[in-house]
């Protein structure tokens, strides 16, 4: 992975792609830590966070991640989720965050050495292209070591630099919660 102390750096998270492929390889992110080691890699200028909200839940099983991004020093891109009912007649949810992050990317291009995306999605191959054009070098992060893998083709190949997510799960991964063991206290016990 390189990277150049002087230059701008930006990333770009996909929220929910992110979690899923830190899930399927079976680990948490720590938001922190993942901000610390990008910043320790260049100068930080902005670190977006792009997720859809539930439209119907007064709460949402994301809102205090996205409570503590926003508190934390991420900008926040949010939009609320549609409805609709398929050709099947089956519900569907749609959340879709593709073109605020590519109009973002594009907006901040001129202002960055460097974006990371954080992302396995084609559908950002041309946005990836585009921004090479302006003279910015682009890293993907997602995986291949997930079944089926998290990442396409054709992004990985126009991306500069493609970063394993297992190769700095050591670094961005949430330390695994510990259970202290009390010890069992009986009533009125005789010993």
């Amino acid at each position: 992975m390189t990277f150049y102390s002087q230059e701008r750096l930006g990333l770009f998270i996909d929220g929910a792609n992110l979690h899923a492929a830190a899930r399927s390889l079976h680990f948490d992110i720590d938001f922190k830590r993942l901000r610390d080691h990008f910043a320790s890699k260049g100068r930080l200028i902005r670190v977006f966070y792009y997720t859809a909200l539930l439209d119907e839940q007064e709460y949402s099983p994301i809102r205090p991640l996205v409570d503590w991004l926003d508190y934390n020093g991420f900008t926040m891109v949010t939009k609320r989720t549609k409805e609709f009912t398929d050709d099947t007649g089956r519900r569907k949810i749609k959340g879709n965050m593709d073109i605020e992050l590519a109009i973002d990317m594009l907006e901040m291009a001129d202002k960055l050495d460097h974006v990371v995306l954080f992302s396995g999605d084609g559908d950002f191959r041309r946005l990836l292209e585009a921004i090479q054009r302006r003279g910015v070098r682009c890293t993907v992060v997602s995986t291949l070591r997930s079944q089926p893998p998290m990442v396409a083709d054709e992004l990985r190949r126009q991306a500069d630099t493609f970063i394993e997510l297992v190769d700095i799960q050591d670094a961005i991964a949430r330390p695994p919660r510990t259970v202290s063991a009390q010890p069992a206290v009986a009533d009125d016990a005789t010993y």
